[in-house]
């Protein structure tokens, strides 16, 4: 499977059409992450396992933050680079 941009890309429809699973991408890692704190803290205050050890909760999460921040800058970058492009075509 290629890459997102293997090919160049043409317009910004075509753009957009990229980016928008990027940025779904991330906000679903960020809720797992989310998620999965709120899961160790649970399990941090009731003393006890909820499926795993608090710990592990919570490096789930970290884990989960950590998987989201590439999407995150690939999508905050490319959407710059459109705006900037955008604004030297006017």
């Amino acid at each position: 499977m290629a890459g997102p941009w293997a090919t160049p890309i043409k317009n910004r429809e075509e753009a957009r059409k990229t980016l928008n699973p990027m940025g779904l991408a991330f906000h679903i890692c960020w809720f797992l992450g989310a998620i999965f704190a709120v899961l160790g803290l649970i399990a941090g205050a009731m003393n006890s396992a909820v499926g795993l050890q608090p710990t592990y909760w919570l490096l789930l999460a970290i884990a989960a933050f950590l998987a989201g921040i590439p999407m995150l800058v690939t999508w905050a970058l490319a959407m710059n680079l459109l705006g900037i492009g955008g604004k030297e075509k006017e």
